[in-house]
């Protein structure tokens, strides 16, 4: 993205030029608003760029009924969502959603997870389909599936998307729409105005605008309490795997391994508390390509390219935050680690949420306030 140095004022300043941060802009530009994007640059913990890319509903909100139903919304809303980009900006994001699969290698976790998706589908009816298959089933779905998976559990809304190209249409589609990207320095403070916000980077210019929404990710933590949002977030970094192009092996993408639109195979995944850091470990990798392995047998002749760790943004619970400040009214916070997933909500619902509609979802039950007891004992 290129810095824009004109751009000083708008009625709307979104701080973060990641998935997160682009999908709100252009949510809010289809919308008549004008938007500038402040964003740190390839300098940025950016969980957008070393993600796995799916589009992912299994899993989510196992203790949290109402995040299984956000984001079952946004997987749905995706296939419209990814044409309206590709016919504004000419960017095909590679969305597939053919259903996905959740593998295990073990009977115990198999059952375990299927009833955690039971008792989800019990509170979500529709919302929530999903098959548990044996290994059988599940091989007559992937032949490439080895014969210690003992199972897997199939959602029909799961799917995976390029999120390269996803950025990038993004970008390109809240340039399209009027918007403006400003990148290069970093965020140094946000300071509350009579009237609006500014926000002063690194290299001393000052930008400006009405309102403002935080989608920082791990820089929220720091930018927040300036303008009275707590974002009690937290890095959990994962490495990934990549194998050279092969020809078509798996049709759909699991929990562990997909193959990505281009031919090559993704394999992760983990998930470690190690701080700010982002540097891949071999024993980590080691872990991932056994399991790999162990799920998909081809996989042992076939070449590894390149590996790398990226960091995940994370609340306590895991769950979005979405937040208005009570201190700094027109100040919004805007985070989560399931960016890819819930971009298609982020642009089509959250605009209606921080311009208080009458239509504007309730996410009451997402506000960093549920966290009020974690801090008043830290």
């Amino acid at each position: 993205m290129r810095s824009d140095p004109t751009a000083n004022g708008a009625e709307v300043l979104i701080v973060g030029g990641g998935v997160v941060g682009l999908s709100v802009a252009y949510g809010l530009l289809a919308r008549g608003r004008s938007v500038i994007v402040v964003d740190e640059g390839d300098r940025a913990w950016r969980a957008s760029r070393g993600n796995f890319g799916l589009v992912w509903v299994q899993g989510k909100g196992l203790q949290a009924p109402h995040y299984a139903r956000w984001t079952s919304a946004s997987a749905q809303a995706w296939p419209a969502f990814a044409e309206e980009l590709r016919e504004l900006v000419g960017i095909e994001v590679s969305l597939k959603q053919p259903g996905g699969l959740s593998l295990h290698l073990s009977d115990d976790t198999l059952a375990a997870r299927a009833g955690q998706y039971e008792a989800l589908r019990q509170a979500l009816g529709d919302d929530y389909p999903f098959e548990r298959l044996d290994g059988a089933q599940a091989r007559d779905l992937e032949p490439a599936l080895g014969p210690e998976v003992r199972g897997a559990l199939f959602h029909p809304h799961d799917g995976h998307v390029n999120p390269l190209r996803l950025l990038r249409a993004l970008a390109a589609a809240v340039l399209r729409s009027g918007g403006r990207l400003d990148a290069g320095a970093p965020v140094e403070s946000i300071s509350p105005e009579s009237a609006g916000f500014s926000v002063r980077r690194a290299d001393g210019r000052t930008v400006r605008g009405d309102r403002l929404v935080l989608c920082a990710g791990l820089g929220s933590a720091r930018l927040g309490p300036m303008v009275g949002l707590k974002a009690p977030v937290r890095p959990q970094r994962g490495q990934v795997l990549v194998t050279e192009k092969v020809a078509p092996l798996l049709s759909r993408p699991t929990n562990l391994v997909r193959q990505v639109d281009e031919g090559s195979i993704q394999i992760g995944d983990s998930k470690e508390e190690v701080g700010f850091d982002d540097e891949e470990t071999i024993d980590t990798l080691a872990t991932i390509a056994r399991r790999a392995v162990r799920l998909v047998p081809a996989l042992a002749q076939v070449p590894l390219v390149r590996s790398w760790g990226a960091l995940r943004v994370m609340s306590p619970d895991g769950l979005p935050m979405y937040q208005h400040s009570h201190e700094h009214p027109g100040a919004s916070l805007v985070t989560c680690h399931s960016g890819i997933t819930l971009a298609a909500v982020h642009a089509r619902r959250i605009p209606a949420w921080l311009e208080a509609d009458d239509d504007a979802p309730d996410l009451s039950l997402f506000t960093e306030d549920r966290f009020d007891d974690l801090h008043a004992t830290a």
